[in-house]
């Protein structure tokens, strides 16, 4: 019988960065399912807005949706440089994901006011712990120290900020101090990575978030599940083509993002690639959170449980598809260094954003915007040439 043993402490080198084999670890793949739980409460709460009408959710879902980003990512990047998966290190990383609970129980006051001591609470919990994490870099990663160093000290700085804007009140203020503090948050990477690049695994990375993006599609699941509840109790033919619609928009969401190998992406030389990839990935988990609220405020509309017209909740759905599709062929066509990349995703982005403005109902309307996904999806595959080598070979 093969044991596991995990050692108290090890040296926290950096990471081969062309390492064989190298995949997610059960520790990241539990570390994305609590996260997620963070994103599940943004997206429940900007369902409840859309499905009133209420366009100043999407404020509060992006406040929270950046909070719950930032971490998750700069742990990510992190644990692909340093994992050195010894007890100290799971420790620091189950108390990140313990912040992200923390995180998850203060949305809904997040949402009311832009304030919540718990969610602040949290989100400070989860980056004190990258700087013990930075600092276990720093002693273990010479050649890297100072860059190390800087992120510990950068991260501290940001947090202090954090608890001195609870005592920030007004809701302009509060906005406003949030949107700083993030970009306080960003310059620090920006500023840690002047003293030297931390490294990172290609193949790893692109793993990840391939695999965040799935769980986030998780959310569109969800929504779908209760649309078919309905439609089983009280089948309609407006709840059955919604059902239809939005079992076509998640399975495209899907297959658009995994028609392209993202490892080949961060294989980049052009820094500004890597650069576009990474944090350009916040627009495609946000879309995909995004939609499946929007899904399940237009299951809300069929069944006279919201006050949103069909109208509106159809563009709540056609903005973030077309973001989503628009940013996934950005970064192809900043990979590829042709715009023409893009004319297929902006065409599609095109008709989910004309549809809701027709006036159909909205099982109809969910139903022609999974249509024209769906289309994206049939003309990347028309258009791939036949002679490509087998995946499965």
């Amino acid at each position: 019988m093969s044991i596991n043993r995990v050692p108290l402490l090890r040296p926290m080198r950096a990471r081969d960065i062309d390492e064989e084999h190298r995949a997610a670890t059960p520790l990241e793949l539990f570390f994305d399912l609590v996260f997620v739980v963070a994103i599940a409460a943004g997206a429940r709460e900007l369902h409840h807005g859309l499905a009133e009408g209420h366009l100043d959710a999407v404020l509060g879902f992006t406040m929270v949706f950046l909070a719950t980003w930032w971490a998750w990512m700069n742990f990510t990047w992190f644990a692909s440089a340093y994992d050195c998966d010894d007890v100290v290190y799971r420790v620091l990383t189950f108390l990140i994901m313990t912040g992200s609970l923390g995180v998850a129980a203060g949305v809904h006051d997040m949402f009311v006011d832009g304030q919540s001591t718990i969610l602040v609470g949290g989100y400070c919990l989860m980056r004190l712990a990258m700087v013990a994490l930075w600092l276990r870099a720093a002693a273990g990663h010479p050649e890297r120290r100072r860059t190390c160093l800087t992120y510990a000290a950068g991260i501290t700085l940001v947090q202090a900020y954090w608890v001195a804007r609870l005592l920030v009140s007004g809701e302009e203020a509060v906005v406003a101090t949030f949107f700083l503090g993030m970009a306080l948050e960003l310059l620090v990477p920006w500023v840690a990575e002047r003293n030297g690049r931390t490294p990172f695994h290609p193949h790893h990375i692109a793993e990840r978030y391939g695999l965040f993006t799935i769980i986030v599609l998780g959310e569109v699941i969800l929504s779908i599940v209760i649309a078919l509840e309905g439609a089983f109790r009280h089948p309609t033919g407006d709840l059955v083509m919604l059902v239809l619609g939005a079992l076509l928009v998640v399975l495209s969401m899907w297959w658009l993002y995994f028609k392209r190998d993202h490892a080949d992406l961060f294989h980049s030389s052009r820094q500004r690639v890597i650069f576009l990839i990474g944090y350009g990935h916040l627009f495609v988990f946000a879309s995909v959170a995004a939609a499946g609220a929007a899904l399940a405020a237009a299951v809300d509309v069929v069944t006279h449980h919201a006050h949103a017209s069909p109208q509106f909740a159809g563009l709540a759905l056609g903005v973030p598809v077309a973001a989503y599709c628009v940013v996934l062929a950005g970064m192809h066509a900043a990979d590829d260094g042709s715009a023409l990349t893009m004319v297929p995703a902006a065409l599609t982005g095109l008709v989910v954003l004309v549809v809701p403005l027709l006036g159909l109902s909205m099982g109809l309307t969910v139903l022609l915007v999974g249509l024209a996904l769906a289309a994206a999806v049939v003309q990347h595959v028309l258009s791939v040439p036949g002679d490509l080598p087998d995946a499965t070979a």
